[in-house]
């Protein structure tokens, strides 16, 4: 059984390794500015934490069972 891993393996990871990213590599066509950076990395904070903060603020009303 470890023969025909090897043998298969040795067949297979040439071609795995050939593969390549299709990537552009342009320069941007739009300057982002330092506001615009500032308000989508807090748009993205609220968007992450908002929810995990709100169920840790009431996790003592989830507890409870009525």
């Amino acid at each position: 059984m470890p023969g025909i891993l090897r043998v298969l393996t040795s067949r297979v990871a040439p071609v795995v390794r050939s593969q390549t990213a299709n990537l552009g590599s342009k320069p941007a066509e739009q300057k982002i500015g330092a506001m615009e950076t500032i308000i989508s990395m807090g748009a993205f904070s609220v968007a992450i934490l908002g929810p995990s903060g709100w169920i840790l603020a009431h996790l003592e009303d989830y507890k409870k069972k009525e």
